[in-house]
């Protein structure tokens, strides 16, 4: 069996001694699960290219790089890995990654928010963000599993709510309420605010809920 060549235009790995999007980071257990993430990502990467391992690594990483606050290098991350989820052909995992991309990018945009970093910045962020959770929403309906479809709708609606976009966050919103039997297209009420859906790991470190 042919192995998929590898692209070199994709984004490089992780440094290895990355910084929190500009600050540098504290020893710890956090730095420690990094520190493994980019072991097993190196080992990856040195065997013949495989997509799910390659994947997975990559994932793992941006999860690990995101907790640190090092959004930049996770974004670089979760880019690579949704390469190899099409190489792979699985949309389910696509969808999902989609959405991580989102969460990262939204996190970036509050972060450079919050510390009063330029506006185009920021705004570039949102856009990002906005962009990869439509994405995720459009994926959504060819996924494999209906729980599944749920759940990337609601991330992605959590996303558009967050990057001030209420009306079509409310819109995904419906589509997942739908689907869970909880409403039918014509009694879908415009003015119900979007759902919590919970705690993703590549969120915990977003701005507003540092740790």
């Amino acid at each position: 069996m042919r192995r998929p060549a590898r692209t070199a235009a994709l984004p490089t790995t992780a440094p290895a001694t990355p910084c929190a999007d500009g600050l540098a980071l504290a020893d710890g257990p956090d730095r420690e699960a990094l520190r493994q993430a980019l072991v097993q990502l190196d080992a990856a990467e040195a065997a013949p290219p495989q997509p799910a391992r390659l994947c997975q690594a990559l994932t793992d990483a941006a999860r690990a790089l995101a907790g640190l606050h090092a959004y930049s290098p996770a974004e670089s991350c979760l880019n690579r890995a949704r390469h190899w989820a099409r190489v792979l052909g699985s949309t389910d995992l696509r969808a999902d990654l989609a959405c991580a991309a989102a969460e990262v990018a939204t996190n970036v945009a509050d972060l450079g928010q919050a510390r009063g970093d330029d506006r185009a910045t920021v705004r570039q962020a949102r856009e990002r963000a906005r962009d990869q959770a439509f994405e995720a929403a459009r994926l959504a309906g060819q996924t494999t599993d209906p729980h599944w479809e749920i759940k990337v709708l609601l991330r992605a609606s959590d996303v558009l709510d967050r990057c001030g976009d209420h009306d079509d966050a409310v819109h995904i919103q419906q589509r997942a309420l739908v689907l869970m039997g909880l409403h039918t297209p014509e009694a879908a009420d415009d003015t119900q605010p979007p759902l919590d859906v919970g705690h993703d790991p590549l969120r915990l470190a977003a701005p507003g809920r540092l740790m």
